[in-house]
């Protein structure tokens, strides 16, 4: 490798470090758990050195990127902090190769690398978060939302064919079915042995329901024509669907492929034998609106 590709991938990596300096050592501001930010603090001391290293290499001082530090900045204050290094963590899986590639020429760069091995399990075991304590009672809501909400309006279009209707319909389902939700996940979880609250627990699900039902209706007081509104509301599905399996996957590492179609499958799946429903009801009980 020419010198000036190596002071160049030198260049790179301390402006890395730096960068993730200032984000760490802001991330420890925002959390209020006095373990998380002691390991938080940990770590952006870590990365300050790591960049001391490779400026004794390069004998140039790099400024932070700022875009880098607000953006993990605001993904941790509006999707947590877990998701925030989660995503983090990945930077770091790269940053690991461009380190190994440099090793020949910089010696320091494999036990950074072990460095940033370390991190991950460090980061791993920190988390606490109340969002993700409660994400089953997420992924419930959620899930009972697309399948359950998305069939019906699927249904409605055949049957009833008026975008005000199928809308009122289905928000009159989806307060119900929430309620429903909020005192199954109530008992449910009362009766398990869990550290969860229960009325959390339940709030949580009705809540995520409850969006969820607003998101899918909405393309119903939008359009007059009930098949481009169910449409929007097969493509609204398939983003939250892929919003929220992102979310899941990067949050706890489970792979996204996988939770995508998987639910995919099944939302898709019950909302096509809906719409057969609604053909067959609309036409057996000559139902005319």
């Amino acid at each position: 490798m020419p010198d000036t590709e190596v002071l160049s991938s030198i260049l790179n990596a301390q402006r890395n470090e730096i960068t993730e300096y200032h984000i760490y050592e802001r991330l420890s501001q925002l959390t209020k758990d006095p373990h998380n930010k002691s390991i938080l603090k940990q770590i952006s001391r870590e990365e300050y050195a790591h960049y001391q290293v490779w400026n004794k290499y390069s004998q140039t001082d790099v400024k932070p990127s700022r875009l880098k530090i607000w953006f993990y900045l605001l993904i941790a204050r509006t999707l947590g902090l877990t998701f925030a290094i989660k995503l983090m963590e990945k930077g770091e899986g790269q940053a690991e190769v461009n380190y190994r590639g440099i090793s020949t020429h910089v010696p320091e760069a494999l036990d950074l690398s072990e460095d940033e091995d370390r991190h991950e399990n460090e980061l791993i075991n920190m988390i606490d978060e109340e969002r993700l304590r409660y994400v089953g009672s997420i992924v419930r809501g959620l899930n009972d939302a697309l399948v359950e909400l998305t069939g019906a309006l699927a249904g409605f279009t055949l049957a009833l064919q008026n975008t005000r209707l199928i809308a009122t319909a289905g928000l009159i389902l989806g307060i119900a079915a929430s309620l429903s939700m909020a005192a199954s996940e109530y008992l449910a979880t009362k009766s398990e042995e869990t550290p969860l609250n229960p009325v959390k627990s339940s709030l949580y699900t009705s809540s995520i329901y409850f969006l969820t039902v607003l998101f899918l209706i909405a393309p119903y007081l939008i359009f007059e024509n009930v098949f481009h509104a169910l449409g929007l509301t097969v493509v609204c599905a398939l983003t939250v669907i892929l919003v929220f399996s992102f979310y899941i996957s990067v949050a706890k590492d489970i792979p996204f492929k996988t939770r995508f179609l998987e639910m995919v499958a099944i939302s898709m799946g019950i909302t096509a034998l809906a719409f057969a429903i609604g053909f067959l009801a609309r036409s057996i009980l000559h139902i005319e609106i």
